[in-house]
């Protein structure tokens, strides 16, 4: 076997194991017997999945992270897809302007973004005296724009690839405007919209570094909840819900993947 080959293929295992191996650490930790992580460990139980179960802290949350993915990313998703859809076939001036306009959520980090908007509420309070920090609809609008981005650049994708030459051979062919959109264009963006639609489902569900500046009393997301129990306690109880987090997201990307070939639309 050449140098090369080598090499490359030890690059690649190098790649997947830097990504899996903290998966399976946090899930082997969640097994532990004892409270106080240490090795070689003392058994293995199923005591932490019991005890986070028992926790109505972590049984809100999950339930309230699960709703606001869900309804956020039906927001971003619909909102992005008629904007990714009049930038690729629209012919106005700024299109490009307004795609990298939408596309600037992913640039900023998670904190900055959290302030941005955390203080972008606060002037609309003092302004027309409505209060939208620590609500539910305010957690959906900002995690709303984070799936703007994605599905404007999934979208987009999916557009781009099909050109516009399958649509002009319809409207060629005697297919009116609305025809064309439901049975040319539509059905190529499908790809990008379920793809947009999971990752902007994922994005969300795991956030924390934008929502912990906008979460108040009774609207904690679980990665907030798990942060919080992080500060008074340092059981394995975290590392087992992380792990149920992480099987979570696994199955929703494999069942996507599924129907929808995620790797030739996202790459």
């Amino acid at each position: 076997m050449r140098p090369a080959t080598v090499a490359r293929r030890f690059a690649v295992a190098a790649a997947y194991a830097a990504m899996l191996l903290p998966l399976v650490t946090v899930a082997w930790l969640s097994f532990f017997e004892q409270p106080i992580m240490s090795f070689p460990p003392e058994g293995y139980s199923l005591h932490w999945y019991a005890n986070a179960w028992s926790k109505p802290q972590f049984a809100s949350s999950f339930m309230l992270s699960l709703q606001l993915a869900a309804v956020s990313a039906l927001l971003g998703v619909s909102t992005g897809t008629v904007a990714a859809y009049a930038i690729e076939r629209g012919n106005f001036r700024g299109r490009r302007a307004l795609a990298a306009l939408l596309l600037s959520p992913l640039a900023f980090p998670g904190v900055v973004l959290g302030t941005g908007i955390y203080v972008f509420f606060v002037q609309i309070d003092n302004t027309v005296d409505l209060q939208i920090v620590a609500t539910l609809p305010g957690l959906i609008a900002a995690h709303a724009l984070l799936a703007i981005p994605w599905t404007v650049r999934l979208v987009s994708a999916s557009l781009q690839g099909l050109g516009r030459a399958p649509e002009e051979a319809a409207a060629n062919l005697g297919a009116r405007p609305v025809t064309v959109f439901l049975r040319v264009t539509l059905p190529s963006m499908h790809a990008g919209i379920v793809a947009a639609a999971v990752f902007s489902f994922i994005a969300s569900f795991e956030n924390l570094e934008m929502t912990m500046m906008l979460t108040g009393p009774g609207y904690a997301t679980l990665p907030v909840e798990m942060l919080s129990y992080l500060n008074f306690n340092m059981d394995p109880t975290l590392a087992a819900v992380g792990t149920v987090q992480t099987v979570l997201i696994a199955v929703l990307l494999l069942v996507a993947d599924r129907f929808v070939s995620l790797s030739r639309v996202t790459t």
